[in-house]
C-alpha cells in the first residue's frame, strides 16, 4: 500500500501536500515525494524516509506552483531503494508524472510490450513506472498538440484494457491539471473533495478522506471503480466512467488494518466497522467459549483499540491499556524485512506490569500475518506476570498471498497458511486462540454500506477478484522477494503450499 494525494488550488500547494502526506504517513514509511507544476516548469523532491525527514524548509520553498501531487511509499516487494520513490515522470508527451498505490498483476508482460512494441524504456522495477508509460503511450498515439478531457479519459480507458490488478493513481499532466483514477474493481481506495476560498474552488484527490478533512476540504465522494476524475488548471471538475465492466470489490484489509479509523472508505466509517468487528468477535466468544475465565481485555496498539473496546463492552469484561507504544517506531507490519520487524517489537511496546500480574488476559490484535510479533508479545505478557494469556484476532486467519499492493505475497511467510487454529495457538504460545469468522468480518463492514456486495478477501479465502492469478504467478512473485532465499523448499512444495482458489 501507499498514500497518494493531488491538488489544484488557487495558491501554492506545497504546504497542503506536505500536510496531507503526513496524515497519510501510515500508508507508507519507506519514501516520500512531491512534484509541483508552476508556469511550465516542474519541481520535484523525493527520497527515502518519513515525510518530515525528506522535506527541508529549502525543499519546500523550491516546490512552487498551485498544482501538484504527492506520494508516500511502502515497498510491496521488500525493495527500499530511493530509485523507487515517487512521483515518477516522463517528458513525452506533454510531461506527465504519477503517484500510484497498488500493484499490477500483469506488469512483466506490459513491460515487455512497452519495450518491444511501444519503444519505451522502464528504468526501475516499479510497476508504477509501467502504469505511467502505458498512460503516456496512449496519449502519445493521438499525436495532438493540444488535448482535452475526452482524450485523457480515453487514455484511462486504455489503461483499464491493458492493465490488470489493483490500482489507484493520480496523474499530473503539465499545463492541463491532475487526473485520478481507480481500477475496475475499486480494490485500492481513492476519493476527492473540494473547499471554497475567496479566489474560487479548490480540489483535492487522496487515498483516504482523512487527508481532505484535516485540510478543510469537504468529501464529495469516492472515485467509483473504473472511473476517472479530472481537475483542470482553471479548477473545473470533470468525471467519466472509463471501464466497460466494473464491480466494486474494495480490499477488506483496508478496514481491518491499513486505513486510519477516522477515514470513510466507500461510504463506510473505518472506525465504526472496527467497533462492529469487536462486537462480532464477542458474539463468537459467547457462542463457542461461554465458560471463559477472561479477567481483562488488552489491545495491542494502535489499530486494535477500537475493536477491543466493543469486545470488552459486549463481554462485560474490564478493558485496560496494557502496552505503552513508542511512537517513534513505525508500524511493524509495513517495515521492509522480517529482521527489522522482529527487532522493533520490544522497542515499540512496553507492558504495564500491574495490568498483567496474576490475571487471565485476552490480548486482541487487528490481524496476525507472520505471527512472530504475536509470539513475542505473548511472551512479554507472561514475563510481566500474567496468569494465562489468550489471544484473539479481529480478522480471520491470513492464509493466502495478497497480490494487489500489500507486502504479504509469499504463502510460506504466513503463520496461518495450512495451519489449524490449534497449530497456530501452539506456535505463538497462547493458552487459547480465537479468530474472527470471515462472514462476520464482511458483515461488520457491509453494515456501514449495504450497497457493498463484494470485497477482495483474497488474503483470507484465496479468491482473487481479478480472476487472473495463477500458481505460476504467485511463484514468480515469491521469487522476487529479497528474503525468499531464506526458504529452502523446492518449487513442487511451494506449489502444494499455495492452495490457490480462483474466483
Amino acid at each position: 500500500m501507499c498514500g497518494v494525494i493531488g491538488m489544484v488550488a488557487k495558491s501554492p500547494v506545497n504546504q497542503a501536500l506536505y500536510d496531507g502526506l503526513t496524515v497519510l504517513q501510515h500508508r507508507g514509511q519507506d519514501a516520500a515525494g512531491i512534484m509541483t507544476f508552476d508556469r511550465g516548469r516542474l519541481h520535484l523532491r523525493k527520497d527515502n524516509g518519513l515525510v518530515r525527514d525528506v522535506f527541508s524548509t529549502q525543499d519546500m520553498m523550491q516546490l512552487q506552483g498551485n498544482v501538484g501531487i504527492g506520494h508516500c511509499r511502502y515497498p510491496t516487494a521488500g525493495c527500499a531503494s530511493s530509485a523507487e520513490a515517487q512521483p515518477f515522470y516522463v517528458n513525452s508527451p506533454y510531461g506527465i508524472s504519477i503517484a500510484h498505490n497498488g500493484n499490477l498483476t500483469n506488469a512483466e508482460a506490459i513491460k515487455r510490450d512497452l519495450f518491444l512494441e511501444d519503444l519505451r524504456h522502464i528504468n526501475t522495477s516499479s510497476d508504477s513506472e509501467i502504469l505511467l508509460n502505458v498512460f503516456a503511450h496512449k496519449l502519445g498515439e493521438l499525436a495532438k498538440l493540444r488535448i482535452d478531457e475526452s482524450d485523457l479519459f480515453n487514455a484511462v480507458a486504455g489503461i483499464h484494457e491493458r492493465c490488470h490488478g489493483g490500482y489507484a493513481a493520480i496523474v499530473m499532466i503539465n499545463g492541463y491539471g491532475i487526473l485520478g483514477f481507480r481500477d475496475p474493481h475499486g480494490i485500492r481506495p481513492l476519493c476527492f473533495g473540494s473547499r471554497e476560498t475567496d479566489a474560487g474552488t479548490e480540489y483535492m484527490i487522496a487515498s483516504e478522506s482523512v487527508a481532505l478533512n484535516v485540510l478543510g476540504f469537504t468529501l464529495i465522494r469516492d472515485v467509483a471503480p473504473g472511473e476517472a476524475v479530472f481537475i483542470d488548471l482553471d479548477g473545473n471538475l470533470h468525471t467519466r466512467q472509463c471501464a466497460t465492466e466494473t464491480r466494486l470489490s474494495p480490499c477488506i484489509f483496508e478496514y481491518v488494518y491499513l486505513a486510519r479509523p477516522d477515514s470513510m472508505l466507500d461510504d463506510v466509517s473505518v472506525y465504526k466497522s472496527r467497533l462492529r468487528m469487536g462486537r462480532m468477535l464477542a458474539r463468537k466468544i459467547n457462542r463457542e467459549w461461554a465458560n471463559h475465565d477472561i479477567d481483562v481485555v488488552i489491545p495491542i496498539p494502535d489499530t486494535s483499540r477500537t475493536s477491543a473496546l466493543d469486545l470488552a463492552n459486549d463481554l462485560n469484561i474490564t478493558y485496560r491499556e496494557g502496552f505503552i507504544k513508542n511512537r517513534y517506531i513505525g508500524r511493524t507490519f509495513i517495515m521492509p524485512g522480517q529482521a527489522v520487524r522482529e527487532k522493533s517489537v520490544r522497542q515499540k511496546l512496553n507492558p504495564i506490569e500491574l495490568e498483567f500480574k496474576g490475571k487471565n488476559v485476552l490480548l486482541l490484535d487487528d490481524s496476525i500475518v507472520r505471527g512472530t510479533t504475536s509470539e513475542q508479545i505473548i511472551q512479554m505478557a507472561r514475563d510481566t506476570g500474567a496468569n494465562k494469556v489468550y489471544f484473539a484476532s479481529a480478522a480471520p486467519p491470513v492464509r493466502y498471498p495478497n497480490v494487489y499492493g500489500i507486502d504479504m505475497p509469499a504463502a510460506r511467510e504466513l503463520l496461518a497458511h495450512e495451519r489449524s487454529v490449534e497449530d497456530i495457538r501452539r506456535t505463538i504460545g497462547a493458552d487459547h486462540m480465537i479468530y474472527q469468522d470471515l462472514d462476520d468480518l464482511v458483515e461488520a463492514v457491509r453494515e456501514g454500506n449495504e450497497a457493498l456486495r463484494s470485497f477482495d478477501c483474497s488474503c483470507f479465502d484465496g479468491r482473487y477478484v481479478t480472476g487472473d492469478i495463477s500458481v505460476d504467478y504467485l511463484l514468480r512473485l515469491e521469487a522476487q522477494r529479497a528474503d525468499a532465499v531464506r526458504y529452502g523448499a523446492g518449487e513442487s512444495n511451494a506449489v502444494n503450499e499455495l492452495g490457490l482458489v480462483r474466483s
